[in-house]
């Protein structure tokens, strides 16, 4: 996998890789930017949601449950000094559905973790990571 960003103006890099998609980037004017697309960080942590997101709602269709919405809100604590990393990481799975099975949410939700998501493995390794779930009945 590649990946580049370009310098555009001020702090502002627009991103891409190998699928070709353009991301722009920013930081907030205090340190040069002008606020005009998300930091670095905010994309390492939506790629989290998005990488474990596409696991859980495979796993979950894969054993039939018929699931018609699923989000992934994580909340990030970083540390004071520089680089800032992620310290503690909470995801939250909002899972939408009729009669979804709690024992089939949770081991998809185990499975992500465990086995299937790289950026989760990745982040896990200097991060405390937390997972919690909600199903929503549409009955």
């Amino acid at each position: 996998m590649d990946a580049s960003v370009n310098l555009e103006q001020g702090m502002r890099f627009i991103g891409s890789a190998d699928s070709g998609f353009e991301v722009a980037m920013d930081s907030a004017p205090s340190v040069g930017g002008n606020n005009s697309g998300p930091r670095p960080m905010e994309l390492v942590l939506i790629g989290l949601c998005g990488c474990t997101a596409m696991d859980v709602i495979s796993i979950l269709r894969k054993k039939r449950e018929s699931v018609s919405g699923l989000e992934v809100k994580a909340h990030a604590d970083r540390a004071d000094q520089h680089p800032k990393v992620f310290t503690d990481i909470t995801l939250e799975y909002l899972v939408t559905g009729n009669n979804v099975s709690p024992k089939a949410v949770e081991r998809a939700i185990q499975l992500s973790a465990d086995r299937y998501c790289p950026a989760q493995a990745m982040l896990a390794l200097g991060a405390n990571m937390n997972t919690t779930y909600k199903i929503i009945n549409e009955a």
